[in-house]
């Protein structure tokens, strides 16, 4: 999988499989980079909401790969809503990673975590701070610019007024909950998906249906899960500290059938997701 990568609407190249960091420490993020590097991983995710970046940027520059083969994701703090606090929160980014630029920096959500899908859709400060962003990437701060957790109406919104169009919109997108209309409208609007949690925080390990499918392609159902994204043309950034698991993320050289990708696509939609429940976007709020 590691050679295998998309192309963005600017012509940036991404690999289709990256690294997820979020609920790692510093110490933590700083060894999975250098376990995954080794391993072969090039695509790193995190953000400033997951307090790692510090954390990221020292396993970056300890794994002994140059900068320049690395692809680094961070994402801007879902409550920075105005022009200052996002370019001051890009630099900030910036000097924890001890970086010159950020491959890919997107906004981690519409709307401040705590009022995540609430009434108020933020749409005039996203405006303003999408200009921040066309600014970054103007200034080379940023090699791409995206957005995350955004709807089909958050988007274009940002479509009616901008001068450099979105190149990403990370989601979560996974089997048993996979957003259709959301990846086909971004896909026709020449905007490629990510997919976090693409194995649902482990909660659809224990699906008799997926597993049916695993056992026959002789693969694991998080195996299963990743091919399943990356067949819908997305790329996929699961999380993991563990390195065996990182190996076995990467063993994807399969295909997945036309009948078992749609019968995937309308697997039952798992409504509980047990400890990670109370995140905004696994349904719960911030307390």
């Amino acid at each position: 999988m590691f050679n295998e990568t998309y192309e963005l609407s600017n012509g940036v190249i991404i690999p289709k499989l990256g690294l997820g960091t979020w609920l790692l420490d510093d110490e933590q993020a700083a060894q999975a980079v250098r376990d995954a590097v080794s391993i072969g991983y090039r695509h790193i995710d995190t953000a400033q909401a997951y307090m790692n970046e510090t954390g990221v940027g020292k396993g970056m520059h300890s794994c002994g790969v140059a900068r320049e083969e690395l692809f680094i994701t961070t994402k801007v703090a879902a409550e920075a809503k105005n022009y200052d606090a996002v370019t001051q929160s890009i630099d900030e980014s910036l000097a924890k990673m001890r970086l010159d630029y950020i491959d890919l920096m997107i906004i981690h959500s519409p709307q401040p975590w705590s009022e995540f899908r609430e009434e108020n859709r933020y749409f005039e400060e996203n405006k303003e701070v999408w200009k921040a962003m066309e600014d970054a990437y103007k200034t080379g701060k940023a090699k791409a610019i995206g957005l995350s957790n955004f709807l089909q109406d958050d988007i274009e919104n940002i479509l009616a007024s901008y001068e450099i169009k979105p190149m990403v919109n990370q989601i979560l997108a996974h089997v048993s909950n996979t957003p259709l209309e959301l990846i086909e409208f971004c896909q026709k609007n020449d905007i490629l998906v990510e997919a976090y949690s693409p194995i649902a925080h482990g909660v659809i390990l224990d699906n008799g249906e997926v597993k049916v499918i695993a056992d026959k392609y002789g693969v694991s159902v998080a195996q299963l899960c990743l091919r399943y994204d990356i067949q819908l043309g997305l790329v996929v950034i699961p999380k993991t500290a563990n390195p065996n698991h990182m190996r076995i993320n990467a063993d994807l050289d399969f295909v997945i059938s036309d009948a078992d990708m749609e019968t995937l696509k309308n697997v039952e939609a798992i409504q509980n997701y047990g400890e990670h429940s109370f995140f905004p976007v696994f349904g719960g709020k911030l307390k």
